[in-house]
């Protein structure tokens, strides 16, 4: 079955306050670094500017927590800590057309069967939700935008742990079913730990038998790569023949590492500035068509936060962007949609489960 994307109906302008509504306004930035007063704050819809007779501007790439900022008829999303003196940055807290900018959440409703009553049972996702429509969904989503979109991965170091998930997130990446990897020094570390040595923090991957000295593996590899002075090279040298970051390496898949303080040593790749680390992330969220989080909830939250609900493709086709959080905790995905990321899928199972199940019905 493939997938037909649902179609974005753009708002009606012509109805009563849009038809109505003033032109937006804008104050020039006078120190760099820092927003105008009453500046408008960007969430992940679509949001559109009203320029003046009747023309609205939609933001490309709009993302939380940034500012607006127009050039003419361009208008660019922008960090607050970008911002130049001299900008033109959007003002106005009104979301309906009272300023000129109007939020928009209605692209991609679809008609929904409801039983019309008031009181009902199962309204909301949780561990015993049936998430057999949203593997479908996810089988034909990934079948798309393998050829037709921008698939970025957010994964934590549990899909490393254990043999047959490490086998199925390779074999997805040799598939074509990767275009980006964001993760942190963890997953990398584990990775290439059992490329070496087939443990993960000294675990065997498949027996998880604890090894004598297993807990130095980790360490040991650390230091053949940074030996080395970077990831590829230690491949070589080491003479690594599997796994994910292999993978990225041999298909030419780009990877964020993005470090945190409580780091490991870390590998050289480790983007240690926390700004220039989500600067990477931004390009690929940006990109991005489907996202798919595993096991890790910081970075999936961090993603989330950057990742637009739509996209606008090169022809000019309005989309939606694709969003799944997969994890055994309902916490992580309460947690990512009270962050605003609503429009995200959860799928709560174990890792180890989703990928195997993932690969099973994806393998070429």
């Amino acid at each position: 079955m493939t997938l037909t994307l649902p179609q974005f109906r753009p708002p009606d302008f012509s109805a009563p306050g849009l038809a109505q509504a003033p032109v937006v306004k804008t104050e020039k930035v006078i120190a760099d670094g820092v927003a105008p007063d009453n500046f408008h704050g960007t969430s992940n819809h679509p949001e559109y500017i009203h320029l003046g007779n009747g023309k609205w501007l939609l933001a490309r790439e709009n993302r939380m927590d940034c500012v607006m900022v127009l050039k003419g008829e361009q208008l660019d999303i922008v960090e607050g800590r970008r911002l130049k003196k001299g900008d033109a940055v959007v003002v106005g807290r009104t979301e309906n057309g009272e300023e000129g900018i109007y939020v928009y959440t209605q692209g991609f409703d679809e008609a929904r069967h409801a039983s019309g009553d008031k009181f009902s049972f199962r309204t909301r996702g949780t561990r015993e939700t049936p998430f057999s429509r949203s593997y479908d969904q996810l089988y034909q989503v990934l079948r798309n935008d393998r050829e037709q979109g921008y698939i970025a991965w957010v994964l934590g170091p549990a899909v490393a742990f254990d043999k047959d998930s490490r086998d199925a997130m390779q074999g997805l990446i040799e598939d074509g079913y990767c275009h980006a990897l964001l993760a942190g020094n963890a997953l990398a570390t584990h990775d290439l730990e059992a490329a070496h040595f087939r443990t993960g923090l000294g675990q065997d991957i498949y027996t998880q038998e604890l090894q004598p000295l297993g807990h130095y593996n980790h360490l040991d590899i650390l230091n053949q790569v940074r030996k080395a002075g970077s990831i590829s090279k230690a491949i070589e040298q080491v003479d690594l023949k599997d796994g994910i970051i292999h993978a990225c390496e041999k298909k030419g898949v780009p990877y964020v590492l993005a470090g945190s303080i409580r780091d490991d040593g870390p590998l050289p790749e480790v983007i240690a500035n926390v700004y220039a680390a989500q600067d990477e992330m931004r390009h690929h969220a940006r990109k991005a068509t489907t996202v798919i989080t595993l096991a890790t909830q910081l970075h999936s939250i961090a993603f989330g936060n950057m990742t637009p609900s739509y996209r606008v493709m090169d022809d000019g086709v309005i989309r939606p962007v694709y969003f799944y959080i997969v994890d055994m905790s309902e916490f992580s995905a309460d947690k990512l949609a009270n962050r605003g990321s609503a429009q995200a899928v959860a799928i709560l199972t174990n890792v180890q489960d989703f990928m195997i199940n993932l690969w099973k019905n994806l393998a070429d």
